[in-house]
């Protein structure tokens, strides 16, 4: 662990919803502060969907200037676009619908009618992040022709889920995914957990976001957080990879919190 890792233990499931919530509005208004618009990286799973309904549900959402804000997804189920197994219909529901968020600035990933395989459906993610990055670079740099962009925009806040089996996005250990180096969007075939093809952003992806959270609840969870924050091989334990550039927060509930190594918590942030 590095010293911008911090760990985060919350009580119960809604506690962690709710403040996990809080967290992120205040976060998305002090980057608008700074930049007039902010970046994130949304996350399925259920404590991901109750993170965005309780920003919906809390009464300070409107603080945030949500037409403002630009949405990616770290992953993604590749089924049809209006399949409820998706992340991105059930963030519809749960938050983009209900706050007025502008469209154009929502980014889903590709979907099984609309893309022959899942390679082609990230090899555009890939271009449409490029393509951001790009916009991004010009409007930010005074001479922007005098050095390439980057590849990817500002992630200011990435979320990520965790499963029992320690994946996050959908890089699951030991396979390709996460062993992936050289692009920022994998197509992954083969999943273990259903559905089983699936679009993802890699781990150096992941960790060119300015803060990472991971989010984690429940004691199904707990050997998977153990793990991770033991300092196992991201390999082996895809949740032991990321870092954000100035902050990694884990954000768990006391269940999944069970088997966090005793040195560490003193680092808890209560």
């Amino acid at each position: 662990m590095t010293s911008n890792v911090r760990i985060n233990i919350h009580p119960t499931f809604e506690v962690l919803a709710a403040t996990t919530a809080a967290r992120l509005i205040t976060r998305l208004l002090d980057v608008q502060s700074d930049r007039g618009e902010a970046t994130v990286v949304l996350t399925g799973g259920s404590v991901g969907i109750a993170t965005l309904k309780a920003v919906a549900d809390s009464p300070a959402y409107p603080a945030v200037d949500w037409s403002k804000v630009n949405f990616w997804w770290g992953d993604e189920r590749f089924v049809p676009a209006d399949s409820t197994e998706r992340n991105g219909v059930q963030a519809q529901h749960a938050l983009l619908g209900r706050i007025g968020a502008d469209p154009a600035r929502v980014h889903q990933m590709g979907a099984s009618d609309h893309f022959p395989d899942v390679n082609a459906a990230a090899n555009d993610y890939i271009r449409e992040l490029a393509a951001a990055a790009l916009a991004e670079h010009q409007l930010y740099h005074e001479r922007p022709d005098e050095n390439p962009a980057p590849a990817l925009p500002r992630f200011d806040v990435l979320l990520l889920g965790i499963g029992p089996d320690a994946h996050i996005a959908s890089l699951f250990p030991e396979m390709a995914g996460i062993r992936s180096t050289d692009a920022n969007v994998v197509g992954v075939t083969g999943s273990p957990k259903p559905p089983p093809m699936r679009v993802s952003l890699t781990l150096p992806a992941i960790s060119s976001a300015a803060e990472v959270w991971l989010v984690a609840a429940g004691s199904d969870k707990a050997g998977a957080v153990g793990l991770a924050l033991a300092g196992a091989n991201p390999v082996q334990v895809p949740a032991a990879g990321p870092r954000g550039r100035s902050k990694t927060l884990w954000l768990i509930d006391q269940d999944a919190a069970a088997k966090v190594p005793e040195q560490l918590t003193v680092r808890q942030d209560r």
